[in-house]
């Protein structure tokens, strides 16, 4: 095993520890994963990716299942929603060139944080604003709209679902996390099934990476709960801001 292969597991694990705390673990494996295969079809690194995250990405749901009380009607049809929708996406990836996507979100998480650290109290208290279908329908427009995103091109959805999650239906940062997590599994599920089908995936390297991701969601899982709402909002902040800067490098550096 070289340097390089090495080095691509060990951002696994990384992605792993982050994706599990807040989303974002992308910001981490995709650029390893563009640096050691600088030839390799974009389509086909971003299906190995998910091919990895997806195995750490449902570890950390059966972790958080077990400690955090989600609502799991909800859940569990907001996430089919968000598989078809990444289905659409995944399938867009192998006909267009996301470059309009690449440039704008830097921007579009600048103002997520923006509005997150100006409003200071926003993600501690857990206080649902809907209930019944209204919670239903708010969580399948979220579903549907990051699924499509995350089929598409996907950098920072876990982020952008924990977001909408705390700002839309009233969650705090912990239970967003939790939830996000469930909606994340399905978007992955999809579009590994669909660039798979067209052939986009390493198997091999995928399975071996997503060993180390499966370890790094435990780490990332067991801090989240052990330090609750607080340290996620924290986690949140740095993530994103990290996500701001490497996202403007790619698009316009």
């Amino acid at each position: 095993m070289g340097i390089e292969e090495i080095l691509v597991l060990a951002a696994s694990f990384l992605a792993g520890l982050i994706d599990a705390v807040v989303g974002g673990g992308g910001l981490v494996l995709l650029p390893a994963l563009f640096a050691t295969f600088p030839g390799a079809a974009p389509a086909t690194l971003i299906g190995t990716n998910k091919t990895a995250s997806v195995w750490g990405t449902s570890v950390a749901t059966w972790r958080y299942a077990r400690r955090v009380n989600l609502n799991w009607r909800v859940l569990l049809i907001a996430a089919g929603v968000a598989f078809v929708g990444s289905l659409l996406g995944a399938y867009a990836l192998t006909l267009i060139n996301p470059d309009v996507l690449r440039k704008a979100l830097p921007f579009i998480l600048l103002v997520v944080l923006i509005y997150v650290l100006a409003n200071k109290n926003m993600g501690y208290d857990h206080a649902p604003r809907f209930t019944g279908r209204h919670e239903l329908l708010f969580a399948c427009a979220i579903g549907i709209v990051l699924g499509v995103y995350d089929g598409l091109f996907g950098p920072g959805t876990g982020s952008f679902l924990i977001f909408l999650l705390v700002r839309v239906l009233g969650y705090d940062f912990l239970h967003a996390s939790a939830s996000a997590k469930v909606l994340n599994v399905a978007t992955n599920l999809a579009a590994i099934l669909l660039l798979s089908l067209k052939g986009h995936v390493w198997w091999q390297l995928g399975l071996t990476m997503a060993a180390f991701n499966v370890a790094g969601s435990v780490v990332g899982a067991h801090l989240a709960l052990k330090h609750g709402s607080g340290f996620v909002r924290v986690a949140f902040v740095v993530v994103v801001s990290a996500l701001i800067a490497k996202t403007a490098w790619d698009a316009f550096a």
